[in-house]
């Protein structure tokens, strides 16, 4: 199986996971003299087997991720810290030049004018250089799941 293969694996369990979690707060009240569509022991016990095999499929993403390596000499976990750093500092440069965009409107003479005291447009450029070192970075990341063998 590829590391790709299992991060999907990862993700289709966590759906099912919560799923049933829907599913056992469903049926764990019945009005009296009823009884539930499905048996809520059933669907705990379903759900602690699911999570038990999460648990070993994680372990086995995350050490295969701790030795697998991109081309840029980093390991797959590695470069995961490293893109959603990159993510982060988006994020937080898209939040001031968003608020340095809003205009502020007086309605009088008298209130005081703000004046925005960064470079929007020099923010804008780095936010477009981070954005390219993440979209690389994600890219070499999403390569390496499709071609590296999970253990």
């Amino acid at each position: 199986m590829k590391l790709a293969e299992a991060l999907l694996l990862r993700s289709e369990y966590q759906k099912k996971i919560e799923n049933l979690q829907s599913r056992i707060h469903a049926n764990i009240k019945v009005q009296e003299n009823d009884s539930p569509h499905e048996d809520p022991q059933g669907l705990i016990d379903e759900t602690f087997d699911l999570t038990e095999r999460m648990c070993t499929l994680i372990k086995k993403i995350n050490a295969c991720n701790n030795t697998a390596t991109l081309p840029n000499g980093l390991t797959i976990s590695e470069a995961i810290v490293e893109r959603d750093m990159l993510m982060k500092k988006r994020s937080i440069l898209s939040s001031v030049t968003m608020t340095a965009q809003n205009r502020d409107y007086r309605l009088t003479r008298s209130e005081v004018k703000m004046n925005v005291i960064v470079s929007v447009e020099e923010m804008q450029k780095e936010i477009d250089a981070i954005s390219q070192k993440f979209r690389e970075l994600d890219t070499q990341i999403q390569g390496a799941n499709w071609t590296t063998d999970l253990e």
